[in-house]
C-alpha cells in the first residue's frame, strides 16, 4: 500500500524504521549495512526527512544519529499509515478485542525494531482464549499477507524482567492500565 504512494523504497524503509517504534535511533552506516543500499542514496533521503523536520537529529560521538521527530504535525498520521502497512491495525480491531481477558499486547522481533517482514511477533499478556486465538489469526494473517507468531503470558507470569529478556525491548501496542 505505501510503496504505491512513496516510490523511493529506502524512504519507505526509512519511514518503516523511525515511525513503527518512535524510540528507534539509527545513524548513517548503520542503515547502509542494515537495508544493504549505497550510503548516498540513505543520505539522501535522511536530509530530506530532516529538513521536512519529520526526522530530528543528534551527535553521539562522531555519529549523527536520527530518530523520528514526534512532535511533527504529521507524526501520528505517519505513525499510522506505517501500522496500517504492516497490519498492525488489523490485529487489533480483529484479534485482541474478542480474545477475552486481554491485558497488554507487545510488538516484538523486526517490526519492534523498525524492520520490515513477513512475521508479525506479539506476546499477549491476560486470560487469553487460545483455541479462538488460533482461528482469529488465520483470517488476519489473509487480511494482511503475513505470518502472525505469538507468545501468550498470563498475568502473574508476567513482570517487567520479562519485557527486559527480548531484544530489542518489546513495543506496546495496547493496554487496559
Amino acid at each position: 500500500m505505501i510503496d504505491t504512494l512513496i516510490s523511493s523504497k529506502t524512504r519507505v524503509k526509512l519511514l518503516l524504521k523511525f515511525f513503527l517504534n518512535s524510540n528507534t535511533t539509527a545513524y548513517l552506516r548503520g542503515l547502509e549495512g542494515e537495508f544493504g543500499e549505497s550510503s548516498n542514496a540513505i543520505r539522501l533521503e535522511l536530509n530530506r526527512l530532516e529538513q521536512s523536520e519529520m526526522l530530528s537529529s543528534y551527535m553521539n560521538g562522531n555519529k549523527k544519529m536520527f530518530r523520528a521527530n514526534i512532535k511533527h504535525p504529521l507524526y501520528n498520521e505517519i505513525h499510522n499509515i506505517v501500522l496500517k502497512h504492516v497490519g498492525v491495525d488489523k490485529i487489533i480491531e480483529n484479534v485482541i478485542e474478542r480474545l477475552g481477558d486481554v491485558e497488554q499486547v507487545y510488538l516484538c522481533g523486526k517490526f519492534a525494531q523498525g524492520l520490515d517482514s513477513t512475521i508479525i511477533d506479539l506476546i499477549f499478556v491476560g486470560n487469553i482464549d487460545k483455541f479462538y486465538l488460533l482461528k482469529l489469526v488465520d483470517k488476519v494473517e489473509e487480511l494482511i499477507n503475513r505470518k502472525i507468531r505469538y507468545l501468550i503470558y498470563s498475568t502473574e507470569e508476567w513482570g517487567e524482567e520479562d519485557a527486559a529478556r527480548f531484544n530489542p525491548d518489546p513495543l506496546l501496542l495496547w493496554t487496559t492500565k
